[in-house]
C-alpha cells in the first residue's frame, strides 16, 4: 500500500507541476483576455502571509516567554537582566509581524 501510495503521489507532482509549466502558453494563447480580477488572489495572499507571520510569531513569543520563565526560576538573581532581554527580544518579533502587515496592506492597496 506504501508503494502506491508514493506513485499516486509522484504522479500527482508530475501533473501539477506540468500543469504549472504550462499554464503561461494556454493564458498567451488565448485570444480574448479575461478582465483582470485579482481581487481574490490578493485577499487570498494577504491571508496567508498575515496568518503565517502572526503564528510565527506567536510561535516565537511563547518559547521566548517559556524560557525567560525557565530562566528566572533557575537564577532568580538575575530577573531584571532576562526580564530586559525578553522584553527587547518580544519587541523584535512583534516588529517583524508589523512589517508583515504592511506588506499584505500594500500587496492589498498598492498592487
Amino acid at each position: 500500500m506504501n508503494k502506491f501510495l508514493k506513485k499516486i503521489f509522484t504522479l500527482t507532482c508530475v501533473l501539477l507541476s506540468s500543469l504549472a509549466l504550462a499554464a503561461p502558453a494556454y493564458a498567451a494563447s488565448g485570444a480574448v483576455q479575461a478582465p483582470d480580477n485579482t481581487l481574490g488572489l490578493k485577499a487570498l495572499a494577504a491571508g496567508i502571509a498575515i496568518g503565517i507571520a502572526a503564528a510565527g510569531g506567536a510561535i516565537g513569543m511563547g518559547l521566548a516567554t517559556a524560557k525567560a520563565a525557565e530562566g528566572i526560576s533557575r537564577q532568580p538573581e538575575a530577573e531584571g537582566k532576562i526580564r530586559t532581554s525578553l522584553m527587547l527580544g518580544l519587541v523584535f518579533i512583534e516588529t517583524a509581524i508589523i512589517y508583515a502587515l504592511l506588506v499584505v496592506i500594500l500587496i492589498i492597496f498598492v498592487l
